[in-house]
């Protein structure tokens, strides 16, 4: 039976079953912005360790800027699966996109050669030293008589 979407679930999930979702790709239709992206983030001594969940992304779909301070992780994937019968008809015609970005503030002290990137299993691994703020010198005022 025929579900509408309200109940969560596509109108045609029944019509083309595992054909249309397949479970090796299902969590690329679960975008909502509660599950895009996730983070765990850790303190150590040395520095911090983030977690950022990417299902369905690769390595070469990610891009990590460091800017001003900031962080900055964005990951896109365009896709385009056409299916044609023997006479060049198409029987099924899909576009897939998606993107997403994520900055945390990791202070104008820390460079690009200080944060190690890892990317295993749908999960970008960061660590960011920690480091001493520089110092702010201190104004020193000169009395004035008179």
């Amino acid at each position: 039976m025929l579900m509408p979407s309200i109940f969560n679930e596509s109108l045609f999930d029944d019509f083309f079953g595992d054909f249309a979702h397949p479970a090796k790709n299902a969590a690329r239709y679960n975008t909502s912005a509660a599950n895009m992206m996730r983070t765990d983030i850790k303190e150590g001594e040395q520095g911090f360790e983030l977690d950022v969940e990417l299902p369905g992304f690769n390595k070469e779909n990610l891009d990590v800027q460091l800017k001003d301070g900031y962080l900055t992780i964005n990951a896109q994937i365009d896709e385009n699966n056409d299916k044609k019968d023997e006479d060049g008809k198409y029987i099924r015609k899909e576009r897939y996109y998606s993107s997403c970005s994520r900055s945390f503030y990791v202070g104008k002290e820390i460079t690009e050669e200080d944060i190690k990137a890892k990317f295993e299993n749908g999960i970008l691994k960061l660590f960011v030293p920690k480091k001493e703020k520089a110092a702010v010198e201190e104004k020193k005022y000169i009395s004035i008589e008179g």
